[in-house]
């Protein structure tokens, strides 16, 4: 992998094919299309994913994001020679992800076995000014002799997820002589998927259709002269039952075609890139570093929070994987609302809205889970879908040493994403000050969420516990007052109890139940060494050497060597959850005891979560720790842009991508949040020179531009807004300029 610009490949590698095509996804938050090669290896795996697309393959599945037919990969032959880097000579070759214009392009010049060149020029992109359009170019150029090429595409609906097929061929047809058109039906969701695509070439070449194999294609033969390029483009519609309905969704994707076709690949991407550009200018963030890797990893994180966002509909959220692979089956975990939204909430607050309304409307589902497990309120499902209910699979994949299953606890025991939830909202309400949602959705949310946890603590003997739940960290399971879990549980009810309050909605019964709650909820204090015990036994239990473990961090080798009831009853941390907690609520202990909570749970941590490093990238620096804090982050950064060529096969890691931009902001520029009180006091690394970046406020429109020695903040727009830097309050009406 190119170590100065991962997004860019100089040499074609096998080994890495399928992390690039996650790193290389083009998308637009409605759909995705995987970096692939245009022509087929059979190590490869392709992907187009629509959001909102699922379904389940049989009864004993869960529901997963669908794989849908290819509209990228074609065929080329040449004197009869199929055109693969696997055989022939490759003269020259680069492959670039142009992240500013959304463009994917490869050049190269590749020698057949008979000596002879041929120049390609593959050009794609997902257009971000139509949501439902693909385009694709190549152009093929015979450079020393006359040869004569045939060039197959269309179609492919033998795609599959790993081999499970979700879709039924219900039509399939040529309209005109010139449109490839199909449609699909989801076995089981039943919802409909309508494609589209046409050709058009720079010669007279009659293409010959033919409909086989679940494959429609289009074989286009031309003679090539020599250093006379054929050019071939192609544009694609998608659409769905989902935006148009089940009689719409054939129409629309005809018309689209139609529509985009005479416009030609070069004027819809310029269209595209127009949209490309406008979101750069409000949403970069720029960095003057020595290492300039810094800014790339800033520029691919943002990218990918753009294009996995499904901001066109309150319905849907993100999946773990974003739409770039079918890794964790595209569910929806609490990834969305504390690493990822924070993103979208301070550059376009309506898109954490919608990312809100999404659980808002599936309560009912939440209720019907909660009620099924014996408690009230609402309990959100761990990994959720469409539906908005659990689809945690059962369990896991069988242990090739004992020949069994593992069974999945999250569903059961990680029940922290329901106070994540609440977190957000109230987050999003200071942040906005949205009084409209928060009367409405908002208090919904926070009453029921409240009246869950009300529900889940046990009385012992007086003292209120939350027993037998899973944290953050997944390598301790099944534990008791889980100090993560028990902090933001008082959290949320607190916060229930306020806007209760505020907005004149006060119900007395669950005032009264309320108050028992906060008043008897055990509340993990610190010990004698100033340690917040993670739970009731972890400081407890036996220690261990992690510094193999430690060293290949990210691959969870230690279950290799103990099995997972082993690690439960050691000192072992996938991700500290108290060092999340310290992020969450900065203010929660005294300075030194958050720096001797840090130090001593980073020494437990191996960081096998993606989530784990850019957290302890923030604690650190806001410790004042910036050495520590600068590796922590550049560590995270690496997580998809690093050497390991598989890191991400099934897809890049999108909460990982989303904590990245939260080290930038809430770490290095520690930027918090009080309530009503926005306040900053950086921590820069000693090598950035200057940070720039956008933030949205309350209304307002800033932008924050800090050195080693100075802050200016200007307001671009909306009212004026209080800031408080390192203690002293400033009116930023509309720039201020303070020395650090």
């Amino acid at each position: 992998m190119n170590k100065v610009n991962p997004l860019i490949e100089n040499q074609f590698d096998l080994q890495a094919v399928n992390t690039y095509a996650a790193l290389m996804t083009q998308g637009n938050g409605y759909l995705g299309v995987r970096g692939s090669f245009d022509e087929n290896y059979t190590e490869q795996t392709r992907g187009m994913f629509v959001a909102g697309i699922y379904n389940k393959f049989s009864s004993n599945d869960v529901t997963e994001i669908v794989n849908l037919p290819d509209l990228v990969g074609m065929k080329i032959e040449i004197d009869g020679e199929i055109f693969t880097l696997q055989a022939g000579e490759v003269v020259g070759y680069e492959r670039q992800l142009d992240i500013f214009t959304g463009e994917l392009v490869r050049k190269l010049v590749w020698k057949n076995r008979t000596g002879h060149r041929f120049q390609f020029h593959f050009q794609r992109f997902v257009s971000k000014a139509d949501l439902h359009t693909i385009a694709s170019k190549v152009s093929i150029t015979a450079l020393d002799t006359p040869a004569s090429l045939a060039l197959k595409t269309g179609i492919d609906a033998q795609q599959s997820n790993f081999g499970k097929q979700h879709l039924i061929e219900e039509n399939v047809r040529v309209m005109e002589k010139r449109i490839m058109h199909a449609t699909y039906r989801t076995s089981e969701s039943n919802l409909q998927v309508a494609l589209a695509t046409f050709c058009k070439v720079t010669q007279d070449s009659v293409p010959v259709f033919v409909s086989k194999n679940r494959q429609l294609t289009a074989t286009y033969s031309q003679h090539l002269e020599v250093n006379q390029p054929f050019v071939l483009e192609k544009i694609s519609a998608v659409y769905t039952s989902n935006d148009v309905g089940v009689d719409e969704a054939d129409a629309a994707s005809i018309q689209s075609v139609e529509r985009n076709g005479s416009a030609g690949y070069d004027q819809l991407l310029n269209q595209s890139a127009a949209k490309w550009k406008m979101f750069w200018d409000n949403k970069r963030v720029k960095i003057s570093s020595s290492y300039e890797m810094d800014q790339l990893a800033l520029d691919f994180s943002i990218y990918h929070m753009e294009i996995m966002t499904p901001a066109h509909d309150e319905r849907l959220s993100i999946g773990a994987k974003g739409l770039t692979g079918e890794g964790y089956k595209g569910h929806v975990f609490w990834d969305t609302e504390l690493f990822i939204a924070p993103f979208h909430l301070h550059t376009v607050p309506e898109v954490a809205k919608k990312l809100l309304t999404y659980r808002y409307l599936h309560i009912e589902e939440a209720k019907y889970k909660s009620a099924k497990n014996g408690y009230e309120g609402t309990l959100f499902p761990w990994e959720s879908a469409l539906t908005g209910h659990e689809e945690t699979p059962e369990y896991a994949a069988i242990n090739i040493s004992t020949g069994k299953r593992q069974k999945v606890a999250s569903a059961d025991a990680e029940h922290h994403i329901v106070a994540d939830i609440a977190f957000a909202v109230v987050q999003y309400y200071y942040s906005t000050l949205d009084e409209a949602f928060m009367q409405n959705e908002g208090i919904v949310l926070l009453k029921e969420t409240a009246l869950f946890w009300i529900s889940r603590a046990a009385n012992e003997g007086g003292r209120l516990s939350i027993k037998d739940v899973i944290g953050p960290d997944e390598y301790t399971e099944h534990i008791d007052n889980n100090a993560y879990t028990n902090y933001m549980a008082a959290f949320n009810v607190q916060q229930a109890v306020f806007f209760l309050d505020k907005y004149n909605q006060k119900d007395l019964t669950f005032d009264q139940r309320a108050k028992v709650f906060l008043q008897n909820l055990y509340m993990p204090r610190p010990n004698e060494e100033g340690i917040l015990p993670q739970d009731d036994t972890f400081l407890t239990k036996p220690e261990i050497d992690l510094t193999k473990y430690k060293m290949k961090q990210g691959s969870q080798v230690i279950l290799l060597d103990y099995s997972r009831a082993e690690i439960n009853e050691m000192q072992i941390l996938k991700q500290a959850d108290v060092v999340m907690l310290l992020y969450l609520m900065p203010n929660l202990f005294p300075a030194e005891i958050v720096k001797k909570n840090l130090q001593y749970y980073e020494e437990h941590t191996i960081h096998d979560s993606s989530l784990s490093k850019a957290i302890h990238a923030i604690v650190a620096a806001r410790c004042g720790e910036q050495d520590n804090a600068y590796r922590f982050f550049q560590e995270a950064c690496l997580i998809d842009l690093g050497s390991n060529p598989k890191s991400s096969d099934e897809g890049i890691h999108a909460a990982s991508l989303g904590a990245n931009w939260l080290t930038a902001i809430f770490g290095f520029a520690n930027i918090t949040m009080e309530q009503n009180q926005l306040a900053i006091s950086p921590k820069m690394p000693r090598n950035w020179s200057e940070l720039t970046f956008p933030f949205e406020w309350q209304g307002s429109t800033l932008v924050f531009t800090i050195s080693q020695t100075e802050l200016k903040v200007a307001r671009k727009a909306g009212p004026e807004v209080s800031l408080r830097v390192n203690k002293k309050i400033y009116k930023v009406l509309n720039q201020i300029q303070v020395t650090l």
